[in-house]
Parts: C-alpha cells; structure tokens; sequence
C-alpha cells in the first residue's frame, strides 16, 4: 500500500489497472449518490442513457462520421503542409518562412475566420481550412522542435558514413524521427478533436457533434450535452490509442 502513495515508484500493470477500474467506480458512484433526488444541476445517469437513446435515433452516427471525416481531412491536409516547412527548416532559405509560420499560433482563431469566409463560402471546406490553419502553425512548432533537438553527434556520424547534406536530412531527419513526428501528430490529433466541436458549432451547416452541442445547449438539454461529451471523449481517446499503437507496432524499438 505504501508504494501507492511513494513518488516515481514502479508498480506493475495489474495494479495500474486496478487502480484505474477503483477510480472509474468512485466517479460513477459520486455521479449515482450526488444526483439522487429532486434537486440536482447535473443530469444522473438515467437521463444521459436517454440523451444518448435520443441522439442515436435522430442520426447519431451520420453526425460522428462527418466530424472524423473533417478531423481526418484536416489533420492530414495539416501535416503535409508541417512536414514540408519543418523539413526544409535546415535550409537557409526556408528557415525564416517556418519560423514565420510558427508565430501563427498566437493569433486568435475568430481572427482568421473572417477572412477565410471572404475566400471560402462553402461550409464544409470553410471548416477544414480554419482546422488546417490553426493546426498546422502548432504541428509545424512541434515538428521543428523534434528536428532542433537531434543530437550533433548523430549528423556527425551520418557524416562519416560519407553521406553528403541531403543525405542527411533523409536519413537523420525525415527517417531517423519518423516515430517521434508519429507521436507529434498524436498529440496533435488531440487539439484537432478538441477544436473540432468549436469549429463546427460556429457553423452549423455542415453537421457534426459540434452542431449536436449548439443545438442541445440551445434548448438547455444538459442531458444529451453531457452525453455527447462522453461520446467526444470516447472517440478521441479511441483515436489516441489507435495511434499510439500503430506507433508502437512498427516501432518498437522507439525511445519515446
């Protein structure tokens, strides 16, 4: 039991798990106990199955393929713009415009979404362009912060294996941290969901969760806001096992 309460102490997966599965059950019972009664602010447990039985007749599923899909098409749209400027941020010429795009990510995104509108009219590509901007400034800082802290020794020795300057980009930079941009993108992906509800909330014309919540916060339905919130987070929990696994499955050998 001490060890439970001893910092940086090691346990073993069993008692991880444990531990997880006692801290599910406390939540669900203070959810139980603290919404008995008449006078409660936060729906119980009854009322969010129903919001959930609600929201799956009145096409749940339609909602959540569209927000994956623009998740999906954005974060890929994002990461090949971030990989082009984190890759070319080596080159003297380049540095200073990825450098550049870095510094985005301090501008407010009800900002950029007035002139995306005046270029854009579509709804739907009106969202993955304000997904794709905002992720790719904090996906391109990420990235370059992985290539800024390769160790000299590694380009070093790429140098005496005879391996001329793009050579080294390929093999210390873009092959030798694939695993560590996998794992960026993961992190990112994260933001992405999180923006994702945002985004489509503000403009309720092409569907998705983000439309479900406006629409149920609207009418004050905190019953079915509450279960669509555990439904986001389901799926991007989801989304970040499904990654980390890829991850670990076809690197295995990685430091992260």
């Amino acid at each position: 039991m001490k060890q439970l309460f001893t910092p940086f102490e090691k346990i073993s997966k069993s008692k991880k798990t444990i531990i997880l599965v006692a801290w599910i059950i406390l939540i669900l019972a203070l959810w139980f106990v603290g919404t008995m009664g008449q006078k409660h602010l936060f729906p119980s447990p009854s009322q969010v199955f129903n919001g959930f039985t609600e929201l799956f007749n009145e096409g749940l599923v339609v909602h959540i393929f569209n927000s994956l899909k623009l998740c999906f098409l954005s974060i890929f749209i994002a990461i090949i713009i971030s990989m082009f400027f984190a890759y070319t941020w080596p080159i003297p010429l380049m540095k200073p415009v990825s450098e550049f795009i870095t510094k985005f990510r301090f501008l407010p995104l009800a900002g950029l979404t007035l002139y995306i509108t005046l270029i854009v009219h579509e709804a739907r590509n009106m969202q993955i362009w304000i997904l794709v901007i905002f992720l790719t400034t904090f996906l391109t800082t990420s990235l370059i912060s992985v290539v800024s802290s390769i160790p000299q020794e590694e380009f070093d020795h790429a140098k005496t294996l005879k391996c001329n300057r793009w050579e080294v980009l390929w093999q210390v930079v873009i092959l030798g941290r694939i695993d560590y941009v996998i794992d960026v993108i993961r992190q990112n992906l994260a933001i992405t969901w999180m923006m994702l509800v945002t985004v489509e909330s503000t403009l309720a014309a092409a569907g998705g969760l983000g439309f479900l919540i406006k629409n149920s916060d609207k009418f004050s339905n905190h019953s079915r806001i509450i279960a669509l919130q555990i439904i986001i987070l389901l799926i991007g929990l989801g989304l970040d096992f499904g990654i980390n696994f890829l991850r670990k499955s076809l690197f295995r050998y990685s430091k992260i």
